[in-house]
C-alpha cells in the first residue's frame, strides 16, 4: 500500500511549522512530507527592516530548510496552480521545468506578496519589503543614493537622491521607515559634502492613525519617536504618480524622490486564485479547522487563507500576522495527521498576545498581553520576543551577534553592488513570474 504524501506549499511560518510538526507527530512509514519552496530557507520577516537597516547580517534572518528538517523533501520552485479535482499541484521549479506533484493531503501555506494598485509608475519605480532579496536590495539601493548624491555637482539630483518616501503606516512600513532613517541620518558623517538639511524621509498613509492595531496612545508616542528625528508623516495621504525622480501625492504636493518604499499591505500569492474557490479579500475562505470546505484534503492557512477568528466572534477572521501563522501551522499539522489516523479535527482558536514595533536604536513601542510599554523597556521585549521566535538556536546566536557588533562598531556603510544588476522594483522582485 503507498506511503500517503503530503504536500506543503509555502516554507514561511505556516509552512515550516506544518513541516518541523508533521516530522514529529508522523513516523516515516506512515506519510511522505514534501515542501514546495523557491528558496532552501525559511524567512524571519518580522527582522527584514534590521536587513535593510544593516543591523543584522541577511543570514542571521535566513533558517536553511536542510538543517532545520530532518525527512521533509525539498522541490525547489513556486506553485503556480492546483487541479483539486486530479489532487495535483504544478511546480515551475527554478531550473524554469514544469511538474505535476501528486498529493493525497495538501498543506496550502503558500503567503503572500505586495499588494500593488492601479497607480500610474508604482510597479517600476517603487520598491518592496517583503523578501530578502528587497531587503538587502534597498540597503544597497539607500547607500548609493548617498554615494552619487555626495559626487552630484547638480541640486535637483542631490535632492532627488537624498529624498526618500515609506508608504504604509503599519508595522512594516514603520520599521522600515525608522532603520533607514537612522542608517542614514547617521552615514550623513562620512559624507562631508552633503547637506543634512537635504534628507528628507517621509511616511504617508492613507488611513487616519499610525499602528492602528497598538492602539491610539501608541500610535501617537511612535509618531512623536519618528517626527522628533526628522520624518515627516502625512497621514490621509497616498501615491498619485510615481516618476523616477519624484513623487505626485494626494494632497496635491510633489516631493523630489529617487527611492520610494511600498509596504501598504499585502494579498495572497497567485496560485490561492487557481481554485476558484469561494475567498475574503484574496484568502481562501475555510473553516476553524483550516479545511477547505468541500475538499477535507486540503488545509489552507496564514496569509493565504481568511481562519475564523473564534476568540473576537461576529464573523471575524485571524489578521496574517506571523503570530497566527505559526500557531495555525501547528494545528494545520495536527489535523492533517489526524485525518490520516482517523481522528477529529481540532479548531484553530488563538488569542493575539500583542503587537511590537522596533522604531531603532533603542526606541520601541509594544503592547504585550495588554500592556502599554515605549521607550527602553518596550526595546527590551521586543527583541525578547524576536529571541523566542526565530526558527533555531544558531539564528539567535547570529542575531545576538550581529545586534553587539553594530551596538559597538556601527555601520560599514558596505554594498554589495545589486543596484548594478537588476532594478530592485517591485515588478523586477516580487511580480516577475
Amino acid at each position: 500500500m503507498p506511503v500517503p504524501r503530503i504536500v506543503i506549499v509555502g516554507a514561511g511560518f505556516a509552512g515550516y511549522t506544518t513541516a518541523r510538526t508533521l516530522e514529529r507527530l508522523l513516523r516515516p512509514a506512515r506519510a511522505e512530507i514534501v515542501m514546495i519552496s523557491p528558496f532552501g530557507y525559511t524567512l524571519y520577516q518580522p527582522l527584514l527592516p534590521q536587513v535593510a537597516g544593516g543591523v543584522l547580517d541577511p543570514r542571521a534572518i535566513a533558517g536553511p530548510l536542510h538543517r532545520l528538517l530532518r525527512r521533509t523533501q525539498l522541490i525547489p520552485g513556486k506553485a503556480t496552480g492546483i487541479d483539486l479535482e486530479t489532487r495535483t499541484v504544478e511546480v515551475a521549479k527554478i531550473d524554469r521545468r514544469t511538474v505535476a506533484l501528486q498529493y493525497d493531503r495538501l498543506v496550502l501555506a503558500a503567503g503572500s506578496v505586495t499588494r500593488t494598485f492601479d497607480i500610474p509608475g508604482l510597479r517600476e519605480h517603487a520598491h518592496g519589503m517583503k523578501n530578502l532579496a528587497e531587503a538587502v536590495y534597498l540597503r544597497d539601493h539607500v547607500i548609493a543614493q548617498l554615494e552619487l548624491a555626495s559626487a552630484s555637482m547638480d541640486a535637483a539630483e542631490r535632492a532627488a537622491r537624498l529624498g526618500f518616501l515609506v508608504v504604509g503606516g503599519g508595522y512594516s512600513g514603520v520599521e522600515t521607515c525608522a532603520h533607514l532613517q537612522l542608517l542614514t541620518s547617521k552615514a550623513l558623517r562620512r559624507f562631508p559634502r552633503l547637506d543634512p538639511a537635504l534628507l528628507t524621509w517621509t511616511l504617508i498613509d492613507i488611513a487616519p492613525k499610525l499602528l492602528p492595531e497598538l492602539g491610539t496612545r501608541l500610535g501617537e508616542v511612535a509618531m512623536r519617536r519618528l517626527s522628533e528625528r526628522g520624518v515627516d508623516i502625512r497621514l490621509g495621504t497616498t501615491i498619485e504618480r510615481l516618476e523616477a525622480d519624484c513623487v505626485h501625492l494626494t494632497d496635491k504636493t510633489t516631493l523630489p524622490c529617487r527611492t520610494a518604499i511600498w509596504t501598504a499591505g499585502v494579498t495572497p500569492c497567485p496560485v490561492v486564485s487557481t481554485l476558484d474557490r469561494p475567498t475574503d479579500r484574496g484568502r481562501l475562505i475555510v473553516g476553524a479547522d483550516l479545511r477547505l470546505p468541500g475538499h477535507p484534503e486540503v488545509f489552507a492557512l496564514g496569509d493565504a487563507a481568511a481562519v475564523p477568528d473564534l476568540e473576537r466572534g461576529e464573523g471575524a477572521v485571524c489578521p496574517p500576522t506571523a503570530q497566527h501563522a505559526t500557531r495555525q501551522g501547528r494545528v494545520a499539522a495536527h489535523n492533517v495527521a489526524a485525518s490520516l489516523q482517523g481522528r477529529q479535527p481540532r479548531e484553530y482558536r488563538h488569542r493575539d498576545l500583542g503587537l511590537v514595533v522596533d522604531l531603532a536604536g533603542v526606541q520601541a513601542v509594544a503592547r504585550p498581553l495588554g500592556m502599554e510599554l515605549t521607550g527602553v523597556p518596550a526595546q527590551v521585549v521586543t527583541r525578547g520576543y524576536h529571541l523566542l521566535t526565530v526558527p533555531s538556536l544558531r539564528a539567535r546566536a547570529r542575531v545576538v551577534g550581529d545586534w553587539l557588533l553594530h551596538a559597538a562598531a556601527g555601520d560599514d556603510l558596505v554594498r554589495l553592488g545589486l543596484v548594478d544588476t537588476r532594478t530592485g522594483s517591485l515588478a523586477d522582485v516580487e511580480h516577475s513570474l
